[in-house]
């Protein structure tokens, strides 16, 4: 590794290298069908998952398989849904740069409907937290990964040795510290955060514009789940369609003025985003108590079990790990903030999705789409200065002669990056409505003077 400069560096021309205009808008270009493949990739591993996880409980109840098989399918169902919860994380991603399909509206409600709302966010709220990321990576007080991890304690001291970084795995997999990081996330994603830029602190909001979707979220399977166990569902689905009825009409009727703002214009509205997302989640009530209903199946107990156990345990150890090895150890350097990574397939679906194992050049164009994100590589390599400073890790443990560090290495003290470089991404935002640019960058210029709130 190259020494770091010891300057600021930002500005909308992000970084250039050797690229053209032409160069760099041809990697920028994405379409509107793409991305459906992808997605029906992601789904079709779910659907493959929860289908097998499903018929090994129902062949065990019935003695067709012993108990070490169906906990054994049970478990590699558990991972591989949480896996694919990660990757519908990274669907929001796509997203959240307007990068997942080229109409504006088309890309924010395939974000939503088939990556956000089925985990229980949205794209905007997401972008609020990852624009802010972006802008001010690695800042530890505008960097919400940076931010959250202080409050949740899942952040590692880097570098770590080996044995450290084992430790805080071990830390990590404790249902308790998972279940904090999770909360922990929820909150700064969804609700106002004085730590992010992207949100308008002058602005006062009611609380109950957020608190109202999460009651409806969390409180109405509270009340319906004891109806259904005592089989009463059709009493269940009475209370889920009042609950929707009032849920509905305290959303349209809350005056404009009293919705959180962002400084980030929404593309969809947050009243119809908000009652989108509740009304998506009131039809996968309805439709879990149905199948009861109907069938006799204990559909809320699968989805309890391949849905929300998943998204409570194997999702956030992946969402974690990554954040790790994308910016653990790095500084807050142009071309030393994060890496790219040599992973093999099962690692790239689950730890790295959709084209984060090619984080740096992510974060030099962030409106490029993932599948072209290894060719911009190669295309950067051709600048001596990204082929200098630019780490490429190699798989997760050593393999000898490979000149390149692989993961556990590059987490440790020889790969440690403490170079003074301060590197503002103001191109983060590029096809955002931004409200008050001015406000950003007095942001801007405090995180270059390393000025706290």
């Amino acid at each position: 590794m190259g020494q770091v400069s010891n300057n600021v560096s930002g500005g909308k021309a992000s970084y250039s290298g050797r690229l053209s205009r032409e160069q760099i808008d041809a990697f920028k270009a994405r379409d509107n069908h793409t991305n459906l493949r992808y997605i029906a990739g992601i789904y079709a591993v779910i659907i493959t998952a929860i289908g097998a996880g499903i018929w090994a409980v129902e062949a065990y109840l019935t003695g067709g398989i012993a108990l070490p098989a169906v906990v054994a399918i049970v478990v590699a169902a558990i991972l591989a849904v949480g896996a694919s919860q990660h990757q519908l994380g990274a669907v929001i991603h796509e997203g959240t740069h307007y990068a997942l399909f080229e109409n504006r509206k088309f890309n924010e409600l395939a974000s939503d409907y088939l990556g956000g709302f089925p985990i229980y966010t949205s794209t905007q709220a997401y972008r609020l937290h990852h624009f802010a990321h972006h802008q001010f990576v690695n800042d530890p007080d505008r960097d919400p990964i940076a931010t959250q991890a202080s409050e949740s304690g899942h952040w590692l001291d880097f570098p770590v040795t080996h044995m450290q970084l084992l430790k805080g795995f071990v830390r990590l997999i404790n249902p308790l510290n998972l279940l904090r990081y999770m909360v922990s996330r929820a909150k700064h994603s969804a609700l106002p955060q004085e730590t992010n830029p992207f949100f308008d602190a002058d602005h006062k909001a009611n609380q109950w514009a957020v608190h109202v979707g999460v009651l409806f979220a969390v409180g109405v399977p509270v009340v319906m789940l004891p109806l259904i166990l005592m089989q009463q569902q059709l009493a269940a689905l009475a209370f889920l369609a009042a609950a929707w009825v009032a849920m509905i009409a305290f959303y349209v009727f809350l005056p404009d003025e009293q919705w959180p703002r962002a400084q980030i214009r929404p593309t969809i509205s947050d009243r119809a985003t908000i009652i989108g997302r509740m009304s998506y989640l009131g039809a996968v009530y309805f439709t879990l108590t149905a199948i009861e209903y109907s069938t006799g199946v204990g559909a809320w107990g699968y989805f309890g079990l391949f849905w929300i156990l998943p998204l409570f345990t194997a999702f956030p150890i992946f969402m974690v790990l990554r954040e790790w090895i994308q910016h653990g150890n790095a500084d807050r350097g142009r071309l030393t903030n994060s890496r790219v990574f040599l992973v093999d397939p099962i690692s790239r679906y689950a730890v790295f999705p959709l084209g984060m194992d090619y984080h740096l050049p992510h974060h030099l164009y962030a409106s490029v789409p993932h599948y072209k994100l290894q060719a911009l590589h190669q295309a950067l390599l051709s600048d001596p200065e990204y082929a200098l400073k630019g780490q490429v890790v190699n798989g997760w443990f050593s393999r000898g002669r490979s000149a390149q560090p692989c993961i556990i290495d590059v987490l440790g003290p020889e790969y440690a990056n403490k170079g003074a470089e301060i590197y503002i991404d103001e191109a983060a935002t590029e096809g955002a409505e931004v409200r008050d640019a001015a406000k950003l960058s007095e942001h801007s210029r405090a995180s270059q003077t390393g000025k706290v709130w």
